[in-house]
Parts: structure tokens; sequence; C-alpha cells
């Protein structure tokens, strides 16, 4: 039997869009409706196994004493693969990147363990009691900040994500490389950052109202540094202290960080120790050439700070595998640098048509927005994309549409580490065949 909602409105299974993509009402919002519809065992495809006669048995688990539980927990011993996936696996002295797993988890917020790290002179062992925050230039009065003198003032907490200028570089590739979610998407996570305002501890230094920027310093052995403009500043961002409830992890900047919520990673400067203000932008090595964006025939953008309005599906996706026909629940993540997500259209038939897919929520500004679409796999090819839009009406866009503005590589590039480019937001395509078998694809 069909449940109804509270108006008394049975959930429609009825097809939105080619290919087996089903009204995203029939997910209901408080969980899925749709087993109820299916039956059991039917040939619509129900993942449930029927209950048989037989007693349920006791597992081994179940007969003796468990594990005496430990100070800090750590995941079960049978999820030893859900790990980042690492571009320096040697520990060679040169930069390293660890990748978040998207294939592998769910939800919104990533783990503090699996959220993507990037240093580029390694992890410095910062000892959190000697470590200095200082705010100087044009200020009325220098000030300088201990991590505990900053646990002094009221902390507010939000949701937001992260994400390297670098991220998703790979698909600049004029072939598509055949890799994981993860792999692809990696340098993108989103946490729950704690920490005091920016703009209260401006103001108590009395900023001179001609500094239109900020230097922020990083305190690792290359002194990371870039010009972050005043305006942002005093608009939402955060000397973070806190990710996800605990104290940073070391490779996120611990014991103190800069969080700029929709800029480029590279802006969020870690390990932050000093903050100068300025008249003018710095053009550091990491803003004029490092994370600087190239366009075709040449030219480059002086600045491109915003993370532009984003999506991809995380399940289905590569290196998972469909059993057998019938119902799956599409899933994947949406975000934009400049707001909030409005909508997530999702396409079985490689754009030809588009449903909506259901937003879990609530909703929040810059920050990770998971997307549900109900689907009904036949059995047949398939291929699945996401679009999303912000509340600013940016929309993601289409990879002909990208690649005109922005180019792509004359050559394949081999694998998602390398960084032929930045800034890459367009639709990520992944090809199902009969066999549930998911390659990477462009469509």
């Amino acid at each position: 039997m069909v449940k109804a909602d509270r108006r008394g409105r049975a959930p429609s299974l009825d097809a939105v869009a080619g290919n087996g993509l089903l009204d995203r009402r029939a997910l209901l919002g408080r969980g899925i409706a749709l087993a109820g519809a299916m039956g059991i065992g039917s040939a619509t495809g129900a993942a449930a196994e029927p209950l048989q006669d037989a007693p349920l048995e006791d597992a081994p688990w179940s007969k003796a004493f468990g594990e005496v539980t430990p100070p800090l927990q750590t995941p079960s011993r049978f999820e030893k693969n859900v790990v980042r996936a690492l571009s320096n696996p040697n520990g060679e002295f040169r930069n390293s990147h660890a990748r978040t797993p998207h294939q592998l988890i769910n939800g919104t917020i990533t783990p503090n363990s699996l959220h993507f790290s990037i240093n580029h002179c390694g992890i410095p062992d910062i000892d959190p009691a000697q470590h200095r925050l200082v705010i100087h230039g044009m200020v009325r009065q220098p000030l300088e900040f201990s991590l505990e003198t900053l646990s002094r003032y009221p902390l507010v907490t939000r949701p937001h994500f992260v994400e390297c200028a670098g991220n998703s570089a790979g698909m600049f590739s004029n072939e598509p490389i055949q890799a994981s979610a993860g792999l692809i998407h990696g340098l993108v996570s989103n946490s729950e950052w704690t920490g005091v305002p920016l703009s209260v501890l401006l103001d108590e230094a009395g900023i001179d109202p001609k500094a239109k920027w900020l230097v922020a310093e990083g305190g690792d052995a290359q002194f990371l540094d870039r010009s972050i403009p005043v305006k942002k500043a005093y608009d939402d961002a955060l000397v973070a202290i806190y990710q996800n409830g605990e104290r940073l992890m070391p490779g996120n900047g611990y014991p103190m960080r800069l969080l700029v919520p929709g800029y480029q990673g590279n802006m969020n400067v870690k390990f932050l120790r000093r903050l100068k203000a300025v008249d003018q932008p710095a053009y550091t090595y990491f803003e004029s050439k490092n994370y600087s964006q190239i366009l075709p025939g040449g030219k480059t953008w002086r600045f491109h700070f915003l993370m532009e309005v984003k999506s991809f599906i995380t399940y289905p996706s590569f290196g998972l595998h469909l059993k057998e026909p019938g119902f799956y629940a599409i899933s994947g993540v949406a975000y934009s640098g400049a707001g909030r997500i409005a909508k997530v259209m999702v396409s079985a038939d490689g754009g030809k048509s588009w449903g909506e897919a259901a937003l879990q929520s609530p909703v929040h500004d810059k920050a990770f927005t998971r997307f549900v679409m109900p689907w009904r796999w036949d059995g047949g090819p398939a291929v699945l994309q996401s679009r999303a839009w912000d509340e600013a009406g940016n929309v993601q866009p289409l990879r002909a549409e990208f690649v005109a503005a922005r180019g792509e590589t004359k050559k394949p590039v081999a694998t998602p580490l390398a960084f032929p480019n930045q800034h890459y937001n367009s639709i990520t395509s992944w090809g199902i065949n009969a066999k549930g078998e998911i390659a990477h694809v462009y469509s």
C-alpha cells in the first residue's frame, strides 16, 4: 500500500523524465515510501529480501563479550577502505594532497579524518600554547591573540564547504579520465566550523577605513600568504578554532585558520599567524601564479575568488556497481560560493530530459546540500548527470559551454592529480552499461 503525505496525497511513482526518473515527491521528506509502493520481491525491484520462516540465527559476535570502549573511537575494521586518496603516498619532499572519498560517504558533513587537505610545505607541529595571531598594519591598535584568548570570545558555528580551486581540474582533459568521484572531486569538503567572526577582531583593532585588503599569512615553513578583501572579512569570515565540534585537525590548520566561505580554498589560510591591513593587494605567489585562472588565448584573470555553483552525483558513480535492475536513489552534493542551492535537476539519459531532485533540508548558505532523485533502472544503458542552480540565479554550465569559455587540454590528462587549470564547475556524467558497470563519460 502506498503511504500518503500529511495532506492525504499519495507519493507519485510517475516518470518525470526519460530513462526511469521518478517524481521526487515519492521521497516524502521523512523517509522513502517507495518500499511500500513497490512491494517486497515485486517486479519493480525492491532492495529488501523476503523474510524466511526460519528463526533468526545468533551470529558469532552476539555470543561473546565485545571490546572495551576506547577513549578515542575509530571506525570499524570493516570500514578500512574508507580513506582519503593521497597524491604523495611515499611522503616525498613535495606538495601533498589528500582527497575526500565522496563515493564512500553520505550526508553533508565530512568527517574530520576524511576532510580534504593540501599542504604545500608539510604539516607543521604547532604548539598551541606558543602560537600567536597578530593583527597589525593599518589599524589603530595592533593586537596579539593566543588560542586561549580567542576561546574567550563568543563563538559562532556555521556549516560551510571549502574547495580547492584545482578541484576537478582533471576534467579539463579532452577525454574523460576513469576515476572515482573522490579522485575527481575530492578536493572539496564540508564541515561545521566554530570560531570568532573576523569582523569582531578587526573592530577591536580599529581598522583604518582606507585599508581595503588584508594579507593573511600562515605559520607553515613557507609562510603561505594571500590577499583577502576587507569587505569579505566583514561579511562572513571567521578565525576558526573548531571543526565539527573538535579542535582543528593538524592538516586542516591547527590550532587556528582563516575561513572565507565560498572563496577558493587556498585563501582559507591555515595555521593562521598574521593579518596585515593594507591599502592594496599583495599579489603573492599563490594568487598571481599558482592559483591564477588561465583562459583560452593565454590571458589570465587577475583575481578569481568565488567558487561557482556546482554539483556531482556520488551514487551511483565510478567504482561502484549496480547489482540488478530496479529502484535506486540517485544521490549527490551541490554547493555554491554565491549562497544557497535553489534546485538540482537530474538526468538519466545524458541531458535529453531532466527531473527535479529533492533537496534534503536545511539548505545552508555556502554549504553542501544533499540531493536525492528516485530512479527505476530498467537494465539498459544510462547516463546520469546533475545540474545545480543557486539562489542568485547562477546555473552550473554544460560542458560545451564551459569549454568554450575556459578551454580544455589538447591531449588527454592521464590522472586527476594533474592540475592543468582551475575552477572547473561543469557537469559530471556517469555512464552505466547493461552489466551495471559505471564509467566516467562526456555527454
